[in-house]
């Protein structure tokens, strides 16, 4: 997907990950794809977050609480960063895929 803005991302994944079924999920790049927060869908309201970057954490939350853990996660892990890659994972196999790094 091309880069979009960082406000927007945030609703479009919270709408993206609505739609999708267990166990898929969205990952979330920075420009150079070097830091990112991955969203995989465990059931229907229950989400496990993970985070790579600056701090590796992985979180389980709820989809109530999904928009505010995503712009506490945003600020620490893209900083300065006005642009996200947005992508859909088919299964949670898909995480380890290396993509090309700028």
């Amino acid at each position: 997907m091309a880069l979009i803005n960082i406000q927007s991302a945030i609703k479009q994944v919270k709408q993206l990950v609505n739609k999708l079924d267990p166990p898929q999920g969205v990952e979330i790049l920075t420009y150079k794809r070097n830091r990112g927060i991955t969203i995989i869908k465990i059931d229907d309201e229950t989400l496990s977050v993970q985070e790579r970057g600056y701090e590796d954490n992985t979180y389980q939350v709820s989809m109530g609480g999904l928009v505010k853990l995503l712009k506490t996660i945003s600020k620490r892990e893209f900083p300065r960063s006005r642009k996200v890659r947005v992508y859909q994972l088919d299964s949670p196999y898909c995480l380890g895929i290396k993509r090309k790094q700028i």
